[in-house]
């Protein structure tokens, strides 16, 4: 990926915060901050992933599509604050993992959408399509989406992430044998909900219970390996015919039912049989539970911050169909972009009255803009 680089002091709409701004000391919630030889609000990430970033904060104009009627204008604009990256470090720096950057939606003051919300311009809520398949992609809403399959459960309260109280897990309708308190929300326990993830990750109490009842429920008709350290099986059918549904079962009585195919990868073939492997991993001696893309695509899911809870409800992600729900209760279609990995198609969604529709991409500040946050010279 070609990274195209940001100049702030080439844009007349773009400025650094000073360090004697109010809002320099809300990077101090999620990041280390300080102040520069030349008065720059400056930052430092560091991920779970030993990467990192470090640059200073900028503010500019971001432009955006958002609803109007029963049509998308793309007029809209809004000042932002976000970071510069000058500097990254770890797996940031490897090429065959560019990205354009990191698209922050945590529930701190600093964020995208706690910004945007808190001047009015969207609710106080977002919502994500991910696309299933090897293509990837899918939509980004900076708003709350209505589905009527939808179901919630509330966010776990003052935490710095998207904490939820997983209960139990079920295989085949059969509660697993697993402590409710390995999911339990501590300083060392707990269940997040992190689109940034690519996989998931479960406790390590709670990976061999999983584990073993999976291959149970399938030792009639896979033969079950060990493959780099990851219990895989191997198969001559569909999975969808062999596996068995899991239900993930949180506080308030959702359930997120997944699929065989939102737990295993397939790794391989031989002659005329597949290599399937679960794609749940253990956390490493860590307590975290980890629920990220691998769990989260084909749903819409809704961070309704304002409500303090996350729902979901099961979709076509490849088919997002876009309308506004307006006050009258009805219902009105519009187009909108689709962001796709390959190419850029039109199709259809429903939103909230007021909602901004947009790319779902990573998006690098890396001094690094991306379309959806090109700044106006």
């Amino acid at each position: 990926m070609k990274l195209k680089f940001f100049d702030p002091s080439s844009s007349s709409t773009a400025s650094p915060l000073s360090c004697s701004d109010r809002r320099c000391a809300l990077g101090a919630q999620t990041s280390e901050s300080g102040c520069s030889d030349q008065n720059k609000c400056v930052y430092t990430f560091q991920y779970v992933d030993g990467s990192g970033t470090s640059g200073y904060y900028i503010s500019d104009l971001m432009y955006f599509n958002k609803t109007v009627g029963n049509s998308l204008t793309s007029n809209s604009s809004a000042p932002v604050i976000f970071g510069c990256s000058t500097s990254q470090t770890g797996d940031l720096t490897k090429s065959d993992r560019a990205v354009d950057g990191i698209f922050g939606f945590g529930q701190q003051g600093l964020s995208v959408i706690s910004q945007l919300s808190s001047i009015g311009v969207t609710p106080n809520a977002f919502s994500h399509c991910l696309k299933g398949g090897s293509q990837g992609g899918g939509t980004l809403v900076l708003g709350q989406v209505v589905e009527p399959n939808m179901v919630y459960t509330p966010l776990v309260p003052l935490q710095p992430h998207y904490n939820v109280n997983l209960q139990s897990i079920s295989v085949k309708g059969q509660t697993l044998p697993i402590d409710p308190t390995v999911f339990a929300t501590s300083d060392t326990r707990g269940t997040i909900i992190d689109s940034g993830t690519t996989l998931a990750y479960l406790a390590d109490e709670a990976y061999d219970p999983f584990v073993t009842a999976i291959t149970q429920a399938v030792s009639q008709s896979v033969h079950p390996i060990v493959s780099k350290g990851n219990q895989c099986y191997i198969i001559t059918s569909s999975v969808s015919d062999i596996f068995p549904p899991v239900n993930l079962n949180f506080a308030g009585g959702a359930s997120m039912i997944l699929k065989p195919e939102d737990y295993l990868v397939q790794q391989n073939s031989i002659s005329d049989a597949a290599v399937w492997c679960l794609a749940f991993q253990k956390n490493g001696g860590q307590g975290i539970t980890i629920l990220g893309d691998l769990v989260l695509k084909d749903k819409i899911v809704v961070y309704d911050l304002a409500g303090q809870r996350i729902g979901w409800a099961n979709y076509d992600c490849s088919s997002v169909n876009v309308s506004e729900t307006t006050s009258t209760g009805n219902t009105e279609l519009f187009n909108a972009a689709r962001v796709d990995s390959s190419s850029s198609h039109i199709n259809q969604c429903k939103l909230m009255k007021n909602s901004i529709l947009a790319c779902f991409l990573q998006m690098a500040i890396f001094c690094v803009f991306t379309t959806f946050m090109t700044p106006r010279e």
